[in-house]
């Protein structure tokens, strides 16, 4: 995140800052200070929680845009209109995101929790919620295509906007009445699923354009990206670390006092963060993707909109309900598993592609 990576033939940790390459230990380190924090402060998740406006958590929106500018500052946006271009790409990403993504959930959490219909309601929902903040980060630190990542974030956000209601009646109302099982509804207002899309990607993405138009209109392009960037490109590691606190101490009681149940809902999302990078890293370098456009496929293809999700399933089940807990183990999940998939990606790197690697650019 906070330098350019070196050549290829490096070992995967030197192509990491030394900041980077201890993120596992930063973010371990965060979940067990949230969970602690929020099992031992009496008060603290609820004062936390309290600290909202219309229903949205502000230390939670406040990490999520610290983290998120400096990458979307980094973000060449001249560079755009070579990613729009590229149909594997996009058609790729609407497949994977909108179709195979909420498809997948669906079938993994009726083969694994046929029996915690409240669990399975909540992970349906998370399948739902495509991912808008922290792929960003996932994919910087595996060297992605920024451009692509900013352009399929935004695709992204526009069919959530659109989609994500009538997806969810689909999965929890029409798909099991056809199938002869329980159905559930879902009560998501248009607008609830727009502010979250406004929030977390339309603050940090248009401060992001408007800092590169003016720092390189005033201090041209070479100050902007050799002097200003690296100052502020370690923030999105500092408020990827406070949204990880905030979070976990949100629900630390939760989560600590129902380990079974936390248990039977991590099974089912590890299974499906595992095919879904998989299968879109394998889709990816089949249609003949670079290396660069590969990992953002994957990452953003993997990910999921966890503010959302776990806001969907409070606003319409409850905030001590069965749906919200499994939105709430949705990233204590996804957040260690897809910092491996970032070394697995490096890994795979000159493995797969080779000389490749930088085609997209």
């Amino acid at each position: 995140m906070s330098s350019a990576p070196p050549e290829l033939d490096a070992p995967v940790a030197a192509r990491l800052s030394t900041l980077d390459r201890f993120l596992p230990v930063w973010i371990i380190a965060a979940m067990v200070v949230g969970l602690l924090a929020g099992r031992l402060i009496p008060g603290l998740g609820g004062a936390l929680d309290a600290i909202a406006i219309d229903g949205v958590s502000l230390p939670i929106a406040l990490g999520l845009l610290i983290m998120m500018y400096p990458v979307l500052a980094k973000v060449r946006y001249d560079r755009l209109d070579r990613v729009t271009g590229d149909r594997r790409l996009l058609i790729s990403s609407l497949v994977l995101n909108w179709v195979l993504g909420p498809a997948l959930m669906f079938a993994l959490a009726w083969l694994m929790l046929p029996d915690l219909p409240e669990y399975r309601t909540g992970l349906i929902i998370v399948g739902l919620a495509r991912c808008i903040a922290m792929v960003i980060i996932w994919n910087d630190l595996a060297c992605g295509d920024r451009e692509a990542a900013a352009v399929l974030v935004a695709l992204n956000s526009v069919f959530q906007v659109i989609a994500f209601a009538a997806l969810g009646w689909f999965y929890l109302s029409v798909l099991p009445g056809w199938l002869g099982l329980p159905q559930a509804d879902l009560d998501v207002s248009a607008w609830q699923i727009a502010k979250s899309v406004l929030i977390f990607l339309g603050i940090p993405l248009v401060a992001g354009y408007l800092t590169r138009r003016f720092g390189e209109k005033a201090k041209g392009r070479e100050w902007y990206e050799q002097k200003f960037l690296p100052k502020v490109g370690p923030f999105a590691l500092y408020g990827l670390l406070f949204t990880i606190v905030v979070l976990f101490a949100l629900q630390g009681d939760a989560i600590t006092s129902q380990p079974l149940d936390v248990a039977r809902i991590a099974l089912p999302l590890l299974a499906y963060f595992a095919i879904m990078w998989l299968g879109s890293l394998a889709l990816a370098k089949a249609v003949g993707l670079g290396y660069e456009r590969s990992a953002t496929l994957a990452f953003t293809a993997a990910g999921n909109n966890f503010e959302l999700a776990i806001a969907v399933a409070i606003a319409t089940f409850g905030v001590t309900s069965g749906q919200a807990l499994a939105g709430v183990v949705g990233p204590l999940i996804e957040v260690p598993v897809l910092v491996a998939l970032v070394y697995v990606s490096l890994a795979l790197r000159k493995r797969w592609w080779g000389a490749r690697a930088a085609a997209d650019r």
